[in-house]
């Protein structure tokens, strides 16, 4: 086994700090929008024209519902809970853009070895983090225009991907194959492509949820507005549970239980199962606000370990032995 080197450590700890924020920004985020607090802040990257927001209506001019229209439009009463919710949903924002900018400092001795991309990863991973500010920004401008929230919401998951390949890319290790088996490569990129049509699907079902609470107050009727979409969604989860289940079998065959892949199958298992259960339990309790970020962001969890998994499996760089 070849020694970690201190650099490689040190990269390899801030990522994954870098990337649980990410996640952290996700849950956050899915709080805004189930609680109605993405107008909270009308302006961008103020907040009602200041950095700090107020936390009461008295310190706002008496014409602020005109003064920070919208559209055109004037904004809603001003709420202190939502405008602090979509101010502290920024600062994380802000503090990734920070972390992801370290990063690329931790990454700067990649230049020097034959393994220079790391640096250049990191890089792109800072553009995009940016990018992403600016579709926030536009997602205000907009009036949170639904197509913008869920382009925001697939270009974090994007961002949690690039970075998971980043940090596993730097590393010195390689999976050990004790068994050969022809089936997992194929069955993981069927895995892969399941769980993004998963993923868009509910993306699908959460623009559908915003448009029919638009419509109708009473959260209980809200299931019987989302159409073949939710059932598809519904449906499509427990054909990505199955073949998650099929390649933990293949995983027990091929690979020592010990391993990191085993042990990360068991673990998509496990999330994807309480994910389905907080979905049940959202169809039945008229989609409570919390519970939809939870949700959502078990969801991200899902589809980041499969893309870590999936990154160890087809890795080809010959190191060390997980």
């Amino acid at each position: 086994m070849i020694e970690e080197k201190k650099y490689e450590r040190r990269f390899r700890k801030f990522g994954i700090a870098t990337i649980a924020a990410v996640f952290f920004l996700i849950f956050v985020g899915g709080l805004v929008r189930s609680t109605g607090s993405g107008m909270g802040c009308p302006d961008w990257p103020k907040c009602f024209g200041q950095y700090v927001p107020p936390t009461n209506i008295s310190q706002l001019p008496i014409d602020y519902k005109i003064h920070f229209a919208v559209n055109g439009k004037e904004i809603a009463d001003f709420d202190a809970f939502k405008t602090w919710t979509e101010y502290v949903n920024r600062l994380v924002g802000v503090v990734i853009g920070i972390l992801i900018l370290l990063t690329i400092v931790f990454a700067y001795p990649y230049l020097k070895t034959q393994n220079r991309k790391i640096f250049w990863l990191s890089f792109l991973a800072f553009i995009l983090v940016g990018f992403e500010g600016w579709i926030g920004s536009k997602v205000v401008a907009t009036d949170l225009a639904v197509s913008l929230i869920s382009i925001h919401m697939l270009l974090a998951l994007a961002i949690v991907g690039l970075l998971i390949y980043t940090i596993t890319s730097s590393q010195s290790f390689v999976i050990e194959q004790l068994q050969e088996n022809k089936w997992i490569n194929p069955l993981l990129i069927f895995a892969i492509f399941v769980s993004i049509v998963q993923i868009i699907s509910g993306t699908q079902v959460r623009e559908i949820v915003d448009e029919v609470a638009k419509r109708i107050d009473n959260r209980f009727l809200w299931i019987e507005e989302l159409g073949y979409v939710f059932k598809f969604h519904r449906s499509w989860s427990v054909l990505n549970l199955l073949v998650s289940i099929v390649l933990m079998l293949q995983y027990k065959k091929a690979f020592d239980r010990n391993s990191l892949i085993y042990r990360s199958g068991l673990a998509l298992i496990l999330l994807m199962a309480v994910q389905a259960f907080t979905g049940k339990v959202l169809s039945l309790f008229g989609f409570p606000g919390y519970l939809q970020s939870v949700h959502l962001t078990l969801g991200s969890l899902t589809a980041g370990l499969q893309m870590f998994i999936f990154i160890l499996v087809f890795y080809k760089t010959k190191k060390n032995i997980v």
